[in-house]
C-alpha cells in the first residue's frame, strides 16, 4: 500500500493529523504502540477530557520561542477545535473554571471516537501494537522498521510525522522515541523535564507538610517569572493542586517560590479591623475565619496564634503578614514523569518550519505535539497545541 505519510503515535496530535489528512483526500498509516489509540486522551481530566481552553494564547505556553506558535495557531484556532468536534462528533463543549472546555457528556472516549470514526470513513490505516524500532533516511524517502504482530516489517514513505509524545506516562506507552529520532537526525533538543507535576518536600519541614495532607487552600503561587491563583493541595510528600502544577513548569531544582495563602485579603487590614473592635480575639480566632482549624494549628509552628490581637507587637504583625502572604517554599524535587501531565522541552522550534512543522534539515520529516519544545499550562492548552500542530502538518502532507 502506498501512503502519503506514515504517522508515528496515535495520541492527540497524530490522530488529528491523520483525520485532517483524510479529509484532504490523502492516505496515511498511523502506527500506535498501545492496543488502542488516544490512551492519554482517555485518562485526561479524570476521564472527562478538558479538550481546549477558551483563553488560549501564546502566553499560556512555555518554550524557548513562544512566538513560534503564531504560525500554527493562526491556522487552527480554539473556534476551529470547537466546531470540529461539534461537526464530526456532535460534541458540545461546556466551560468549567478558567476557560476550560469539557464535552457535555463528560466522556473522553467521545473525543477519541470522533477520530476513529473519521479515519474509518476516510480510509486511513491504523496498526495497533506497532512499535517503531528505527527510522532511516534513504534518499528522498524514509524507511521505518516496525515490530507488528510478531513480525518485523519495513515501511517506506516520503513523509514521516513524529507524534509519539513525550516522556510522561510510561505505563501508557510513553518513551523517548521522538527525542532519540530528533537527535539521530541531528536536530537540537531543548533539555527536558517533567512539567505540570507535583513537587516534593524533604528535610526538616517534611513532617509539617505531611501533617496537612488533604488540606486545600486557594492561594497565589509565584516566582520571579509568573504567578498563578488556584488551589494548592498539601500531600504526604509535599505539594500538589492546580497552582502547584502550574508553577512546576517554571520551576527548576534549587529554586524558591512563594505562596500567598490569602491572596484576596490583607492580614494587616484584618488586624487593624480587629484592633478597632477591641482586639480581644486571638490570632488563631482571626485566622479561623479564612482557614481550616488544622491549617491554623499548623501555622502555629511559625506564628503566635494564641496571642490576642491587642497584644501583638509590630514585629509580630510583620511575621504574620510575611508568613501568610509570602510563605517561602524550596521543593526538594518533583514526582517525576509518571506523575507529570506533560514534558517540558523537546525538539527545538528553530529546527522546524513554523507553518508546517517540517524539519528544516530533512525534507519530509515532521514533529508535532508534545515532542516539540511547546508546553502548555494546565487546563486544555496542551490539547489545543496538539490539535493545531496535527492540523498544520496535515496541510503539508
Amino acid at each position: 500500500m502506498e501512503y502519503d505519510a506514515v504517522i508515528v503515535g496515535g495520541g492527540a496530535c497524530g490522530l488529528m493529523c491523520a483525520a485532517q489528512a483524510g479529509l484532504l483526500g490523502k492516505r496515511t498509516l498511523l502506527l500506535e504502540k498501545n492496543d488502542k489509540v488516544g490512551a492519554k486522551i482517555l485518562i485526561s481530566g479524570g476521564g472527562r477530557c478538558n479538550y481546549t481552553n477558551l483563553h488560549t494564547d501564546i502566553h499560556n505556553f512555555v518554550s524557548e520561542n513562544p512566538n513560534f506558535l503564531h504560525a500554527v495557531f493562526s491556522q487552527w484556532t480554539v473556534d476551529d477545535t470547537i466546531q470540529f468536534f461539534q461537526s464530526f462528533g456532535n460534541i458540545i463543549g461546556q466551560e468549567k473554571t478558567l476557560g476550560q472546555l469539557f464535552p457535555q457528556s463528560n466522556k473522553a472516549k467521545d473525543i477519541v471516537g470522533v477520530f476513529t470514526k473519521l479515519m474509518y470513513e476516510t480510509q486511513q490505516d491504523i496498526w495497533l501494537q506497532a512499535e517503531v524500532k528505527t527510522i532511516a533516511q534513504d534518499g528522498d524517502a524514509y524507511t521505518l522498521t516496525v515490530l507488528h504482530e510478531g513480525a518485523t516489517r519495513h515501511i517506506r514513505s516520503d513523509k514521516v510525522v513524529i507524534a509519539s509524545g513525550g516522556l510522561p506516562i510510561a505505563k501508557l506507552g510513553a518513551s523517548d522515541f521522538a527525542l532519540r529520532t530528533a537527535r539521530k537526525f541531528d536536530l537540537r533538543v531543548v533539555d527536558t523535564a517533567p512539567a505540570l507535576v507535583p513537587l516534593t518536600i524533604t528535610g526538616k519541614d517534611a513532617d509539617w507538610y505531611a501533617s496537612l495532607a488533604g488540606n486545600a487552600v486557594f492561594s497565589r503561587v509565584a516566582n520571579k517569572q509568573i504567578s498563578f491563583e488556584e488551589n494548592i493541595l498539601f500531600t504526604h510528600w509535599g505539594l500538589s493542586g492546580p497552582a502547584i502544577l502550574q508553577i512546576s513548569s517554571y520551576w527548576k531544582a534549587g529554586e524558591v517560590f512563594t505562596i500567598n495563602l490569602l491572596p484576596h485579603f490583607d492580614v494587616q487590614d484584618l488586624i487593624k479591623q480587629e484592633r478597632a473592635a477591641g482586639g480581644r480575639r486571638t490570632v488563631s480566632q482571626l485566622l479561623q475565619a479564612h482557614f481550616t482549624r488544622k491549617m491554623v494549628d499548623a501555622l502555629g509552628k511559625f506564628l503566635p496564634i494564641d496571642l490576642k490581637i491587642a497584644s501583638l507587637s509590630k514585629a509580630d504583625a510583620k511575621l504574620i503578614w510575611d508568613t501568610i502572604h509570602h510563605f517561602e517554599v524550596k521543593p526538594a524535587g518533583d514526582k517525576g514523569y509518571d506523575k507529570a501531565e506533560v514534558m517540558r522541552g523537546g525538539v527545538a522550534t528553530d529546527e522546524l518550519q513554523a507553518k508546517t512543522l517540517e524539519s528544516k534539515k530533512h525534507k519530509g520529516l515532521y514533529f508535532g505535539g508534545e515532542a516539540v519544545d511547546v508546553t502548555g499550562w494546565l487546563g486544555g492548552y496542551n490539547f489545543q497545541w496538539a490539535w493545531a500542530s496535527g492540523y498544520a502538518i496535515a496541510q503539508d502532507l
